[in-house]
């Protein structure tokens, strides 16, 4: 399957359908989720889509950096239907091209459990060296 990589804002319908094809809408507490995923939408620094030769989206990469030091994926995602096929892979790269490259960017993650193999497939490592703060309310669940 071939797909363009592109710049591209979403509006918050279209990310919350996307999810429901995904596995990523579980990392999301239920508490204000459409008012925040308003906010993620609008305000993420780098915002990736990947869409197949017919405009469907098939992949969504968020970041926040300061295109100088450091990129943080808040969100990669991959239709189910499509992973395995170098999205995920691609929308990485481009999100550290885009933030000003391996060569000057620190590039973290707080994956999945489950997508830890991935990124160690792209050559990331776990670490201990990043704190947190988390006071929020989180009720798990899926977007259906």
């Amino acid at each position: 399957m071939e797909f363009t990589i592109q710049a591209e804002r979403l509006a918050a319908a279209e990310y919350i359908e996307f999810l429901k094809h995904t596995d990523l809408g579980s990392q999301y507490p239920r508490e204000r989720f459409e008012a925040r995923v308003e906010k993620l939408v609008g305000n993420a620094s780098i915002s990736l889509t990947a869409r197949d030769s017919a405009g469907a989206l098939s992949g969504v990469c968020f970041g926040i950096t300061d295109f100088a030091y450091w990129l943080f994926i808040t969100d990669l995602g991959v239709i189910r239907s499509c992973t395995g096929q170098g999205i995920g892979r691609a929308l990485v790269e481009k999100a550290l091209e885009t933030a000003g490259g391996e060569k000057d960017i620190i590039l973290y993650t707080c994956p999945h459990e489950n997508a830890v193999p991935f990124y160690e497939k792209l050559g990331m490592e776990k670490t201990d060296d990043i704190m947190m703060h988390n006071k929020i309310e989180w009720t798990g669940f899926t977007v259906t």
